[in-house]
């Protein structure tokens, strides 16, 4: 798998993970013990740790891979990334701990500025590299 496909993938489970922590949050349980959302929201949140802990790693072997120029801005930007994402994962790994996940956790889980940026991170590199222009790839560092 190319550094793109892993990074395509890793951002697809943690925006799926998102899109469903927003159902969720909607159906006003008090907890997730016994239901199957609550199983299929544990299962999500695992991955999308699991995507996170390596998300800003990927985007600098794509950088790296690809020739990306200025390295430099890519450089300082998968360095927010990598901040975003280790503030996702220490807050996603929070609610996993916990014995019981209400509607009301995941509603503030996803209203945390650290998830928000996060994935406006994301959609913001994707839309990056979907349309790379000539300045911006394999140009020679100035």
């Amino acid at each position: 798998m190319t550094p793109r496909e892993d990074l395509a993938q890793r951002c697809e489970t943690i925006e799926r993970a998102y899109e469903f922590m927003l159902a969720y949050a909607a159906q006003g349980l008090s907890g997730d013990a016994g239901s199957q959302s609550g199983g299929e929201l544990r299962e999500l949140l695992s991955r999308a740790a699991g995507a996170l802990s390596k998300v800003s790693d990927q985007y600098a072997a794509l950088v790296d891979g690809e020739a990306l120029h200025p390295r430099d801005k890519y450089a300082a930007f998968i360095d927010v990334i990598r901040r975003d994402a280790a503030d996702s994962l220490a807050a996603i790994e929070l609610v996993l701990a916990q014995r019981s996940i209400s509607s009301q956790v995941v509603d503030n889980l996803n209203a945390s500025i650290h998830v928000r940026a996060l994935l406006t991170d994301l959609f913001l590199i994707d839309e990056i590299l979907k349309t790379p222009t000539a300045d911006s790839r394999h140009a020679s560092n100035p």
